[in-house]
């Protein structure tokens, strides 16, 4: 559905997979980190000095091995921190998930958004969605939310313990909180806030699909009791049906800005003819406070277009914080647009750490290519339009003493399918481009492209595939241990054209 004439569509100020943002503001700049699954490093960190041009800082996970990734699922693993300054010190909590469930929360700190963090330090709790709140008295408590232990109540709930900042530990005791506005559906994600003498406890409910919602409750102490907001939702874009150009609003945090105004991060995504492939991204949104609390888009009541924020088309700038691997540290070195990678024995198709290096997808229109020389090769090499171990899809060299192929694979609910098989020798310019609707696999040759195979982009969608994250345009490298690293020449991430180009 296009925007009405003169009118754009909002944009997020994090594009491509940056999912359930949390924000700070630690006396010098915002501070913003999101989830990453099994992406690795973990727990991406930004900072911007006006909350619309972000710039990534690094990392709060990047100790090998901790926490432990492998076996998992793409889209469990690392999920939904909070970020809060406490005293001069970040601090994150997080949980790592398995088989769709909160297994371990864990707390790092640290001084500066860059670095170092400390080494995840395990929190006896359990549940996910873990927040940190300040409070007016200096005491710090910790929220998260799990199944709903109250009878007759849920199916979630959230609850509340103290956190002692000198040792790390959840003390005192326990204290069940809500159980979510909407009945029957899961309450998530909370956020504590006070203004003027009143608590006010802001959460997601509504599942992460299209009737994903912002919701609320009030109350008198931290403690409770704690009253739904009768606003409720405070924001969605349920209502606004499925042909809305942002869906799946929800999962807010909000930040007092040192110049008094509040504002607030939610997930939202862009789906094209019913699928997003750009995974949940980040948007920004005014806020405000009356006399009945937290005011999301006043005025406005849905995410709307903010000045400044939009994605360039072109070439994109690469920083090396761009790029991760999967479950684990990967070997891979960039001079330029010339990357060097590692090959490791695990195919894509596996749960443990493929030789993968990408960056997040993060407009619907644009061209991946690098070039590799099909000598000398240990196994096969190329690119991936990754979305998850059971969906990708990739343009690879197969070496063989017969001859080389560059050969075009999907891999879907449906298992690997070959698409196409050309032979080549020598070096190979290998290319995937997009329009928001079609994958378009080949190679450049004669100083034109070559398709080999298109496949529909529904196929690598979050609504088909499942799970929780979007596209990543990945360089792949598979061989035996002690393989030589190959080496990809002039790799380029193109944005064709501005995201307005594709309507849904």
């Amino acid at each position: 559905m296009p925007p009405p004439p003169g009118q754009t569509l909002p944009e997020p100020v994090l594009p491509g997979c940056h999912p359930d943002p949390t924000i700070c503001f630690d006396g010098t700049r915002f501070v913003l980190v999101t989830s990453s699954f099994t992406y690795w490093p973990g727990l991406p960190v930004h900072v911007s000095d006006d909350l619309v041009h972000w710039e990534p800082a690094g990392h709060v996970l990047t100790h090998p091995g901790l926490p432990d990734l492998d076996g998992l699922d793409v889209s469990d693993g690392v999920w939904a921190p909070t970020v809060r300054c406490l005293d001069g010190v970040l601090h994150v909590v997080f949980t790592v998930a398995r088989e769709r469930r909160g297994a371990q929360t864990y707390l790092c700190t640290a001084t500066d958004p860059a670095g170092p963090w400390s080494a995840p330090q395990p929190l006896e709790t359990d549940g996910f969605d873990p927040a940190l709140f300040l409070d007016v008295d200096g005491r710090c408590w910790f929220t998260a939310c799990r199944d709903s232990r109250t009878p007759g109540a849920g199916p979630g709930e959230l609850f509340l313990r103290e956190l002692d900042r000198a040792t790390g530990r959840l003390v005192g005791p326990e204290h069940v909180l809500w159980h979510g506005a909407l009945s029957g559906a899961w309450v998530e994600g909370p956020r504590l806030l006070e203004r003027d003498g009143r608590y006010h406890l802001v959460a997601a409910e509504g599942g992460t699909a299209r009737h994903h919602a912002v919701t609320a409750a009030t109350a008198p102490a931290v403690t409770g009791p704690w009253t739904t907001d009768p606003r409720s939702p405070l924001l969605t874009h349920r209502h606004l049906g499925a042909d809305a150009p942002v869906q799946a609003v929800g999962h807010a945090d909000v930040v007092d800005g040192p110049d008094g105004r509040t504002w607030g991060v939610v997930l939202g995504t862009r789906p094209v003819d019913g699928g997003h492939v750009l995974g949940r991204e980040t948007f920004l949104v005014p806020a405000a406070w009356d006399e009945d609390g937290l005011v999301l888009a006043p005025g406005v009541g849905r995410l709307a277009p903010v000045p400044g924020v939009g994605v360039p088309a072109g070439p994109v700038v690469e920083d090396d914080l761009d790029w991760v691997g999967l479950r684990g540290p990967v070997e891979h070195t960039r001079t330029g647009t010339t990357h060097r990678l590692v090959p490791r024995p695990d195919p894509l198709t596996s749960r443990g750490r493929p030789g993968l290096v990408g960056r997040r997808q993060d407009t619907h229109t644009c061209t991946f290519a690098a070039t590799i020389d099909t000598a000398d090769l240990s196994g096969p090499t190329g690119l991936a339009a990754y979305q998850h171990q059971d969906a990708h899809l990739a343009v690879r060299v197969d070496p063989d003493p017969a001859g080389a192929h560059v050969v075009v694979e999907i891999v879907d609910d449906g298992g690997p399918h070959v698409l196409s098989r050309v032979p080549v020798e020598g070096s190979v310019r290998l290319e995937l481009r997009t329009d928001g609707r079609t994958y378009r696999a080949g190679v450049l040759a004669d100083g034109g492209f070559v398709e080999h195979a298109a496949v529909p982009h529904l196929r690598l969608a979050t609504e088909h595939v499942g799970g929780f994250v979007g596209v990543l345009l990945a360089l792949v490298a598979q061989g035996p241990d002690g393989s030589a690293p190959v080496t990809f020449t002039d790799v380029q991430h193109v944005r064709e054209v501005a995201d307005e180009g594709v309507q849904p």
